[in-house]
């Protein structure tokens, strides 16, 4: 695998486009990364997530600007005047009991069976946290207590199978519902999205670079899958 940091060179994209990545656009994103990969035909070959530069002392790109982080399975290509590749091999070595800590966004949703329907159609778990509080209660802190604790109870419900525990509550926020409008589609695509950041402990090592490979939960194709992990 590879892990990269890919910056855009704004000049090089047209006015619709520079506006629809300025402003998070996740459609837009997964297209323009796929330049990145020129020839490749078949399944998405990569996972990404989208944030916004910030200034230090050691980069001298200007504080907010566009900067994705992609986990791939090939090398990605630099396009002159368009996307600046910055790529490293990521081959993790990880052992049971071994502590990371990791940022996640992810696409908390879970499947509700509906009597007689051929699919059973899939909820946000914090919008159906957010459900029972009466409309005048829903931005108080209770409720929004609740809509944070189910966010955890998803990632927690899922870390076995994932090859590893939390240790602590994660952090949760930036929770947000999207509504892409997707060309040739009339409908738009929705789904939401929230950001984790926290401390784990590695249960199965194999488990778990499977899960980085692969990407956490949904929406994949719109920037959320993408767990980043760290020794701290």
């Amino acid at each position: 695998m590879f892990l990269s940091r890919v910056r855009v060179d704004l000049n090089g994209l047209s006015r619709e486009a520079l506006f629809d990545v300025m402003q998070g656009g996740a459609y837009g994103a997964h297209q323009l990364l796929w330049q990145a990969f020129p020839g490749h035909q078949g399944a998405r070959p990569f996972l990404f997530r989208q944030e916004m530069e910030e200034e230090t002392e050691q980069s001298k790109t200007p504080k907010g600007l566009p900067l994705f982080y992609v986990l791939s399975d090939r090398e990605p290509t630099a396009i002159a005047g368009l996307l600046d590749v910055q790529c490293k091999p990521f081959a993790p070595t990880l052992r049971e009991g071994e502590q990371l800590a990791f940022r996640l966004r992810a696409n908390p949703t879970v499947a509700r069976r509906v009597e007689g329907a051929k699919h059973s159609p899939r909820s946000d778990v914090l919008m159906a946290a957010k459900k029972p509080f009466p409309p005048g209660q829903r931005t108080g802190t209770e409720c929004v207590q609740a809509m944070d604790q189910a966010a955890r109870d998803w990632l927690r419900t899922r870390a076995e199978a994932l090859g590893f525990r939390l240790l602590v509550d994660p952090e949760v926020g930036a929770y947000r519902q999207h509504a892409l409008h997707k060309p040739g589609r009339r409908d738009a695509i929705q789904y939401s999205s929230v950001d984790y950041e926290g401390l784990l402990e590695v249960t199965d090592p194999g488990r778990l670079i499977e899960a980085l490979a692969q990407g956490v939960g949904r929406a994949k194709a719109f920037g959320c899958g993408l767990m980043l992990i760290r020794r701290p």
